[in-house]
């Protein structure tokens, strides 16, 4: 595996847990691993850890919607002759916190799912039909398996991540 994981601390709310960039990077790492991908060397994925605040203005800026989000994706397009950037993952801290604790799901649990679901979404996964919902949330489900972690779609409790 050739990829180069950059995870940034774009908000003090992410001092609160320490742990977070050594759980992203796992969950990245896994998701590289399950899927098999090969990347030039030099290819990179870069994780923003941001807050409510920032996630609301990319969330409005790139999508039209004026809220915050748990997770956002921006696929990078390849440049022929180049090593490939993947592209980048925002999570929000609040919203991962609060959804963790109303799911009474571990935080790195819930954590390493928004990770997992941005993460395919740069490889050209999505969730707007259902037929592309089942085959991204069968690749999640794989991956966080493989982790150890228990399905985040269990009887449709969780509202998909954007």
């Amino acid at each position: 595996m050739a990829l180069e994981i950059d995870v940034l601390l774009e908000s003090p709310a992410w001092e609160q847990w320490p742990e977070a960039q050594a759980v992203v990077h796992g969950a990245v790492v896994a998701a590289v691993r399950h899927c098999r991908k090969r990347y030039r060397a030099g290819s990179e994925v870069c994780v923003m850890l941001c807050d409510d605040a920032t996630i609301k203005d990319l969330n409005r800026a790139w999508r039209g919607k004026d809220q915050a989000t748990n997770v956002l994706s921006f696929p990078a397009a390849a440049m022929p002759g180049q090593p490939r950037h993947l592209g980048d993952i925002a999570i929000a801290f609040e919203t991962l916190k609060k959804e963790a604790e109303s799911e009474e799901k571990a935080l790195a649990d819930h954590c390493t799912h928004l990770v997992v679901h941005g993460f395919l979404h740069l490889l050209g996964y999505d969730h707007e039909t259902p037929v592309e919902a089942e085959i991204m949330e069968a690749q999640e489900r794989a991956i966080l398996a493989g982790l150890g972690i228990a399905d985040p779609y269990l009887a449709g409790e969780l509202v998909h991540p954007s």
